[in-house]
């Protein structure tokens, strides 16, 4: 009990330098550029013990929970040898995951919103939830997609090169001839796939498969799911806003 209270603490104290160079810039632009006093002060150090606290406590399950899971079943998995399994896994995975995603709810309520207010959609509550879900939906298809690409790629030994240049070029080749509306959004939907959720199960599953396979390196093999994950949610959501169209 002593060993674990003692590895929280550390870990706290880890969280805490992190994020020091944040609060180092909010209190300079706010005290020498603005030369204004931190509003809401109390609310301010409170939210941030705060912070420092859930950055801990999720950093500390990731350790104990996640990256364990992650990589104990892409271990089975590999054990059993049934690609089929292991590409619905991967599949419902990456499509699990980022439909839960927090900042994905967050953006795709936003757009929805801001659809309804320039016409896209109708300006009720359950065009704008539709049109919502309808986003969440396809960005978490296209990771359910890409996290099981990012899997065949390690059991076939495929450069990751040449996959990531050639979705930039599908990408580019996509944002000719969708809507301008939904460029910005589809951009944006890479980036927020990628987050508190999908990242660490992601990860640890190809890091777990690559190390499984014989002839794998999971330093070079295991990691660049992520990258396809932040890529294909581009492509889906460009071609869903043409269908839209």
């Amino acid at each position: 009990m002593a060993s674990l209270i003692r590895a929280f603490l550390a870990s706290l104290l880890r969280s805490g330098r992190d994020l020091l160079p944040i609060i180092g810039v909010v209190a300079f632009f706010q005290l020498l550029v603005l030369q204004q006093a931190l509003p809401q002060f109390t609310e301010v150090v409170l939210g941030t013990l705060l912070v420092v606290v859930g950055l801990t406590l999720f950093i500390y399950g990731l350790e104990m929970g996640l990256f364990p899971i992650g990589e104990s079943m892409a271990h089975a998995f590999a054990r059993k040898g049934s690609i089929p399994w292991l590409l619905t896994f991967a599949f419902a995975l990456g499509f699990s995951t980022t439909i839960a995603e927090p900042a994905l709810i967050a953006v795709a309520g936003e757009a929805g919103r801001m659809a309804a207010q320039t016409g896209v959609v109708m300006d009720t509550p359950a065009a704008i939830a539709d049109y919502a879900l309808g986003l969440r939906l396809t960005v978490a298809l296209a990771v359910g997609c890409a996290v099981m690409l990012g899997v065949i790629r390690i059991i076939k030994g495929w450069p990751i090169h040449y996959l990531i240049i050639g979705g930039y070029v599908w990408v580019i080749i996509m944002t000719l001839f969708a809507p301008a509306e939904i460029v910005g959004i589809a951009y944006d939907s890479g980036g927020v796939t990628t987050s508190t959720i999908t990242v660490p199960l992601v990860t640890a599953l190809g890091v777990g498969l690559a190390a499984s396979i014989r002839g794998r390196n999971p330093m070079l093999d295991g990691f660049g799911i992520i990258a396809f994950a932040s890529l294909t949610p581009m492509i889906f959501v460009m071609g869903y806003g043409i269908i839209m169209s």
